[in-house]
């Protein structure tokens, strides 16, 4: 965000609204401090893109907003907290449990990865090696195993949206 309000911020004693602004408040933090902007840009009766100006050449307007913002950001603040718990939830859900839960996935591409170099590169070198005649699979069964490990892995929707951009091409 903009250093000017970030500096209006600090000036006027808006903590909240700063660390906000600043993005101490969690990495992916862009909507929240794209609302606490366009809070201050309503509260000072500009634009969205106009805050930014305005703190360059009025600042003491956009110090009254930054106030009036910050004494409803217990709101945000709470929303936010919310969503940090919720998230912190989760993780904790993922950590539990036995380890073949999570090790699978990693497994299946880790497999899947060797079996297309198998397919394409290893088999021929191994061949040309050895001077044998060591089958490969299929590719149409390499690509199917492939394309079940990706439904799995990144759900039935993926999946379905995959097979719905067939449909779409071949009508046309």
């Amino acid at each position: 965000m903009s250093a000017a309000l970030v500096s209006i911020a600090a000036q006027v004693g808006a903590p909240v609204v700063r660390k906000i602004l600043e993005r101490r408040i969690g990495a992916a933090n862009a909507e929240l401090a794209e609302h606490v902007v366009a809070a201050i840009a309503r509260q000072a009766g500009v634009r969205y893109d106009e805050v930014e100006q305005l703190a360059t050449y009025q600042p003491d307007r956009v110090s009254d907003a930054i106030l009036a913002v910050e004494s409803a950001s217990p709101e945000l603040l709470a929303l936010y907290t919310a969503e940090l718990e919720a998230k912190a939830a989760m993780l904790a859900r993922e950590d539990e449990g036995h380890w073949l839960r999570w090790l699978w996935r990693p497994f299946w591409m880790y497999l899947l990865a060797y079996l297309w170099w198998w397919n394409i590169q290893g088999a021929h070198v191994a061949n040309a090696i050895w001077k044998t005649a060591i089958p490969t699979a299929p590719f149409e069964v390499l690509l199917g195993l492939t394309v079940s490990y990706l439904t799995l892995y990144m759900g039935g929707h993926t999946g379905k949206a995959i097979a719905a951009s067939f449909g779409k091409g071949a009508s046309k």
